[in-house]
């Protein structure tokens, strides 16, 4: 266990002289852009609507693209200079590293979900919304969007550490998920294809009433986890087998 700290301290580190907390920063605020843009029809419940268009965008393609992003970032260290033989040489085991790496990225997206709430609240002060903030929708969409990444995060850490070109993970991961905007409107491929699931988690319930989003919730959080634990496994068994 101490091993795994002193890995998450020392990626924690180099997180703190990158600028990738920038990267953070790009899809709150155009979303919030968005959000404060969008106007709700006669009727309906403006905190939903205004969600939901900013969802779209966020979770469709800049939550996806951050999932491959962030592992491929923080593994280019070690593929560089002979990074994995010195971080190897510690008295860490290879399981702490993943570990560590793993808990980087999801932390990430955890803070960009928070950055995203906090730009749903502007947008919505920006319309003057005087009706009550649904934080139980919300709190439930922010976290179903950050579970559903959490396969994808699983899947890229493994390409990433096997790969030691920066972009080829990066290039692979965005070529997935531009099919995204054919794929969610398919019930029968959306709910299973790993990078549709985080704009269909986090999309409002009865938002939309096409394609995968008629799935309800449980059964694609059954369809998450179940991908989470293949894919994590698979990462963590390559990552402890593959020679440096």
């Amino acid at each position: 266990m101490s091993g795994f700290f002193r890995v998450l301290s020392s990626e924690l580190l180099k997180m703190s002289k990158s600028r990738i907390w920038l990267i953070l920063l790009a899809s709150p605020v155009l979303s919030t852009l968005i959000g404060a843009l969008s106007r709700a029809p006669e009727g309906a419940e403006p905190w939903t609507v205004i969600f939901g268009a900013m969802a779209t965008l966020h979770a469709l393609l800049f939550l996806p693209i951050m999932s491959g992003l962030f592992p491929a970032f923080l593994c280019r260290y070690e593929h560089t200079g002979g990074g994995w033989k010195q971080l190897l040489v510690l008295p860490v085991s290879r399981t702490a590293v993943y570990l560590a790496k793993f808990t980087i990225v999801a932390g990430l997206l955890a803070i960009c979900q928070l950055l995203f709430l906090t730009g749903v609240l502007v947008a919505g002060w920006i319309q003057g919304f005087t009706e009550p903030v649904p934080w139980a929708m919300i709190v439930t969409s922010l976290l179903g969007g950050w579970v559903a990444c959490l396969p994808l995060v699983a899947l890229q850490l493994g390409v990433s550490l096997g790969w030691a070109s920066f972009a080829a993970p990066l290039a692979l991961n965005v070529s997935l998920t531009i099919p995204n905007l054919l794929i969610v409107n398919s019930s029968e491929i959306g709910p299973f294809y790993p990078w549709a699931q985080p704009v269909l988690a986090m999309m409002p319930f009865g938002e939309n009433d096409f394609g995968a989003f008629n799935l309800p919730l449980e059964n694609l959080m059954i369809t998450i986890l179940g991908s989470f634990l293949v894919f994590f496994a698979a990462g963590l068994v390559y990552f402890r087998r593959k020679e440096i």
